[in-house]
Protein backbone atom coordinates (compact mmCIF):
# COMPACT_ATOMS: atom_id res chain seq x y z
CA UNK A 1 0.00 0.00 0.00
CA UNK A 2 1.49 3.65 -0.64
CA UNK A 3 2.01 5.56 2.29
CA UNK A 4 0.67 8.68 1.34
CA UNK A 5 -3.09 6.60 0.49
CA UNK A 6 -2.91 6.50 4.08
CA UNK A 7 -3.05 10.44 4.18
CA UNK A 8 -5.17 10.88 1.49
CA UNK A 9 -8.55 9.43 1.87
CA UNK A 10 -10.07 9.10 -1.51
CA UNK A 11 -6.96 9.36 -3.85
CA UNK A 12 -6.71 6.93 -6.28
CA UNK A 13 -2.75 6.02 -6.33
CA UNK A 14 -0.99 4.36 -8.87
CA UNK A 15 2.97 2.44 -9.34
CA UNK A 16 3.64 4.71 -12.18
CA UNK A 17 2.79 8.14 -13.72
CA UNK A 18 2.04 6.32 -16.87
CA UNK A 19 -0.49 4.18 -15.17
CA UNK A 20 -1.89 7.34 -13.38
CA UNK A 21 -2.29 9.36 -16.82
CA UNK A 22 -3.97 6.29 -18.64
CA UNK A 23 -7.29 7.64 -19.90
CA UNK A 24 -6.99 11.37 -17.83
CA UNK A 25 -8.21 14.24 -19.88
CA UNK A 26 -5.49 16.41 -17.93
CA UNK A 27 -2.21 16.21 -15.84
CA UNK A 28 -1.10 18.07 -13.35
CA UNK A 29 3.20 18.44 -12.40
CA UNK A 30 3.17 19.55 -8.87
CA UNK A 31 6.85 18.22 -8.24
CA UNK A 32 10.01 18.82 -9.81
CA UNK A 33 11.51 15.33 -9.24
CA UNK A 34 13.89 13.66 -11.96
CA UNK A 35 11.66 10.56 -13.04
CA UNK A 36 8.80 13.18 -14.07
CA UNK A 37 10.99 15.61 -15.80
CA UNK A 38 12.09 12.24 -17.92
CA UNK A 39 9.01 11.34 -18.62
CA UNK A 40 8.44 9.37 -22.75
CA UNK A 41 5.84 12.68 -23.56
CA UNK A 42 4.86 10.71 -26.93
CA UNK A 43 3.89 7.68 -24.83
CA UNK A 44 1.96 10.30 -22.16
CA UNK A 45 0.24 12.08 -24.67
CA UNK A 46 -0.75 8.50 -26.37
CA UNK A 47 -2.48 6.92 -22.95
CA UNK A 48 -4.13 10.37 -22.32
CA UNK A 49 -7.88 10.97 -23.36
CA UNK A 50 -6.82 14.63 -23.96
CA UNK A 51 -3.26 15.76 -24.29
CA UNK A 52 -4.13 18.63 -21.78
CA UNK A 53 -0.77 19.12 -19.09
CA UNK A 54 -0.38 21.45 -16.71
CA UNK A 55 3.30 21.87 -15.12
CA UNK A 56 3.04 24.18 -11.80
CA UNK A 57 6.87 23.58 -11.36
CA UNK A 58 7.72 24.60 -15.35
CA UNK A 59 10.09 21.41 -15.78
CA UNK A 60 8.87 21.97 -19.60
CA UNK A 61 9.37 24.13 -22.23
CA UNK A 62 6.69 25.14 -23.61
CA UNK A 63 7.34 25.46 -27.20
CA UNK A 64 8.50 21.79 -26.66
CA UNK A 65 4.70 20.99 -25.32
CA UNK A 66 2.93 22.48 -27.64
CA UNK A 67 5.33 20.93 -30.24
CA UNK A 68 4.73 17.24 -29.69
CA UNK A 69 0.65 18.66 -29.35
CA UNK A 70 -0.42 19.20 -25.81
CA UNK A 71 -2.11 22.50 -24.99
CA UNK A 72 0.21 23.20 -22.12
CA UNK A 73 0.30 25.97 -19.38
CA UNK A 74 3.18 26.40 -17.00
CA UNK A 75 2.06 28.47 -14.44
CA UNK A 76 3.83 31.83 -13.97
CA UNK A 77 5.47 32.34 -17.18
CA UNK A 78 4.52 35.47 -19.13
Amino acid sequence: MHEAAKLLDGVEMKDSAYDAVQGADAVVIVTEWDQFRALDLDRVKLLMNQPVLVDLRNIYRPEDMQRRGFRYSGIGRG
